[in-house]
């Protein structure tokens, strides 16, 4: 069974932008190639290695949200200042595609982000090829962890990654699927 935003993209969202932007060419939409949730777990570093606690609950958080076995992020330089060294274990990252990131984004506009305290919107701001990332201070915005069990709180960034695009289109498609940007003009600097 095809997503309910993956429905809602193809058959209706596509259109409008075919219309605001002017563009003929079927293959030349935007589309939603990935999404990638990347968690750092840079401060459960105690001394010189991973608190073994902390990294089995970043693993097992990051399945239960994305779906998907997370993969575990070694570092590629020793930086002495941060006590760290070459092969630590870092972070955690998962690539989301096809019909699964769909539903996370679904539940993501749907459920997660309501529940972020004191939510204001997030930043309108691209990454000048219509890319967009964001992060979450909390894990417990998901529905599918259990904050009662949870030793350690951990953010998460998240970064659609779109096919053929530009940062208005990427705006457009993303205000279309409901998601809460934050307009130019309500910004307050």
């Amino acid at each position: 069974m095809t997503p309910r935003l993956k429905k809602q993209y193809n058959e209706q969202i596509t259109t409008k932008l075919k219309e605001q932007f002017g563009i003929q060419n079927p293959m030349a939409i935007a589309t939603l190639d990935k999404i990638i949730l990347n968690v750092g777990m840079g401060k459960q570093l105690e001394g010189t290695k991973l608190n073994p606690k902390a990294r089995e609950q970043v693993l097992s958080d990051l399945e239960l949200i994305s779906g998907q076995k997370p993969i575990v992020k070694k570092a590629k330089k020793a930086v002495a200042n941060f006590k760290l060294r070459i092969g630590y274990e870092v972070g955690a990252m998962v690539t989301l595609r096809g019909d699964r990131m769909w539903e996370f984004l679904d539940r993501l506009i749907t459920v997660a982000i309501p529940r972020i305290k004191d939510f204001r919107g997030l930043r309108d701001k691209f990454d000048g090829r219509g890319n967009y990332s964001f992060g979450v201070d909390e894990q417990g915005i998901f529905p599918e962890v259990d904050m009662t069990r949870a030793q350690f709180i951990h953010g998460m960034n998240i970064n659609l990654v779109f096919k053929r695009s530009t940062d208005d289109i990427s705006r457009a498609a993303l205000l279309e699927m409901g998601f809460p940007l934050i307009k130019p003009d309500e910004k307050k600097n």
